[in-house]
């Protein structure tokens, strides 16, 4: 997974795949360095075309647009991880493509990156391959009940999978599932969901954000908060393990660690529960509560430019507005300390992210002399 070299210089372009709130805010980024973006999305409603002056609305497979989007740009990057692979590759033929293309291959695919993880020495919740329910039959036994089952591919905030338990009809629930390939997990009684926003140059730098700890609602996330309520230790070992699984990739750009804390006899450890090769969710705090945002940070590795020393500013909350709470913007612009991100969606529904807000705690410090 060779990554390719690329040095940018002010004014270059960035060619951005996908045209979501990610993208939008990767846009934002380069320009504050003097960059330009290009945003390829088949969405003509895409929150990203907002911000930049040139565009692309086509759909993946469209070959020609794809090679008149490459010819536009200095380097191709992606706001998603399920880029399809054909246009992956029509892509990297013409242009350098960050993170590689082959990364893709490893990450689309929850059991290639279990396997990938385990590979490392990292341990991971018990996982089985499955493919018919004959072989979900297996798995169980294998793995045990409570189980979550997810398709390999294209899951996301939820979809793609559900919990299996004591006396679940497991023909129903493969029938239901409408796949040919899925993976079945270990329930996982947790503590807490922590991640771990890592950036790595080509020259091997890596710089990890603070430990996040996340909260979800429906398998949303809906609040993130800087840092995670961990020990200084537990912490140590999770900006680790981001490290060693970006430096095994040879990773370009910024990645997120998705991790479970559990606790047993010997106190508590860590379980990776999935990579994110790209800018996330749980690192939207870092827009106003860190020196570097993990967008720009992002941005800086790809245009092969110095990653910078996050430097957290205080305490940080983020909270996504999802669907309707949108509609109460107004209490959140009124509230003293937060900074309120919309997306520039059209529709507020239920389960759609349409912006977030973020809150950084100072801890006031008297100062007993009066002087300034």
């Amino acid at each position: 997974m060779t990554a390719v070299q690329v040095t940018l210089k002010p004014g270059d372009t960035i060619g951005i795949l996908g045209g979501g709130q990610l993208g939008r805010m990767l846009a934002l980024a380069a320009a504050r360095l003097g960059l330009r973006c290009q945003v390829f999305s088949p969405d003509p409603d895409s929150p990203a075309f907002d911000v930049v002056q040139h565009a692309t609305c086509a759909e993946y497979a469209d070959v020609e647009a794809l090679e008149l989007f490459a010819a536009d740009v200095d380097v191709v990057t992606y706001e998603f991880e399920n880029v399809p692979a054909a246009s992956a590759l029509i892509l990297a033929a013409r242009r350098p493509v960050l993170p590689a293309r082959g990364i893709l291959e490893t990450t689309q695919d929850r059991l290639a990156e279990k396997d990938f993880v385990t590979s490392l020495g990292i341990a991971t919740a018990p996982y089985a391959d499955v493919t018919s329910v004959e072989t979900l039959h297996a798995a169980v036994a294998k793995v045990g009940l409570p189980a979550v089952i997810k398709t390999r591919r294209f899951g996301y905030d939820g979809k793609g999978q559900r919990i299996i338990r004591d006396g679940d009809d497991l023909a129903q629930v493969w029938d239901e599932l409408a796949t040919r390939a899925a993976i079945l997990e270990g329930f996982v009684p947790f503590e807490r969901e922590i991640s771990v926003i890592a950036a790595r140059s080509h020259d091997g730098q890596v710089e990890c954000f603070d430990v996040t700890e996340n909260e979800h609602s429906d398998h949303i996330l809906k609040t993130s908060r800087a840092p995670a309520s961990i020990s200084d230790d537990l912490a140590a070992q999770a900006r680790d393990i981001a490290e060693r699984i970006a430096t095994a990739l040879d990773y370009v750009g910024v990645l997120a660690v998705e991790m479970f804390v559990v606790s047993d006899a010997s106190g508590p450890r860590l379980l990776v529960n999935e990579i994110a090769p790209r800018v996330h969710n749980s690192g939207h705090w870092t827009l106003d509560g860190a020196s570097i945002s993990q967008f720009e940070q992002h941005i800086r590795a790809i245009a092969g430019w110095p990653l910078g020393k996050p430097v957290r500013h205080g305490a940080v909350t983020m909270t996504n507005l999802i669907g309707h709470d949108v509609d109460d913007v107004s209490h959140w612009l009124t509230l003293p300390g937060a900074t309120v991100h919309l997306y520039g969606k059209g529709h507020a529904r239920r389960g759609r992210k349409m912006g977030h807000v973020t809150q950084v705690h100072v801890a006031h410090v008297e100062n007993p002399t009066n002087k300034p």
